[in-house]
Parts: structure tokens; C-alpha cells; sequence
């Protein structure tokens, strides 16, 4: 079952283990250290982003390692697009209103 991706990151604790393992591969009970939770609500946490595809894992001998997988986030990224050019134009036309009220009060 694949779960939403939104609903995936909407959570500060997935979002914070999708930082930690952004930056290298970690277990779980390497992840599960870092987190005041029990080891097995972070076993859920990391179920759920790999339902997203966001990790994936790799068993070497007895150990599993999750990686980031960033091809899935650019789904986030390009939704988050739409609104970037909208802000992106909102704070030039502020821009140019500021401009105008500054050249306004220094001319008189």
C-alpha cells in the first residue's frame, strides 16, 4: 500500500528522520537513539516513509540501513512550485510598492 507523501511528511517526527538519514544511512536502532520515542513508534515512522518510497533499505548481513530516496520528494517539490512563482511575484509587486513609498518620502 502506498500512502499520500503530504501525510507522510506532515509529521515533525518523519520529517526529522528523513533529515537524519538525508545526510547518510542509518539503522534503526541508529535512528531510534536519536529520537525520545520508543524503537518500535520509530519502526512505524520509518514504515510509513518507506510505504511513500521515500526510504529505502538495504540489508547488509544482519543490519538494515535506510537511505533517502530523493527522487520521490520532487513530487513535493514540484507541487510546492506552483506557489513558489506566486509568492516569488507577490513579493516583487511589494517590491515595487516599497520602492515607490521610499523614492516618495525622499523626494519631499
Amino acid at each position: 500500500m502506498n500512502r499520500d507523501i503530504f501525510q507522510a511528511i506532515a509529521d515533525p517526527t518523519r520529517r526529522e528522520i528523513l533529515s537524519l538519514i538525508a545526510s547518510k544511512r542509518m539503522t534503526p536502532n541508529s535512528l531510534a537513539e536519536k529520537f525520545p520515542s520508543s524503537r518500535q513508534a520509530i519502526s512505524k515512522h520509518i514504515k510509513i516513509l518507506i510505504e511513500c518510497d521515500l526510504l529505502d533499505q538495504e540489508k547488509v548481513g544482519r543490519e538494515i540501513y535506510y537511505e533517502f530516496n530523493p527522487e520521490k520528494i520532487k513530487e513535493v517539490d514540484k507541487w510546492i512550485e506552483q506557489f513558489r512563482k506566486h509568492w516569488s511575484d507577490k513579493f516583487d509587486q511589494l517590491d515595487k510598492v516599497l520602492n515607490n513609498l521610499n523614492k516618495n518620502k525622499n523626494e519631499r
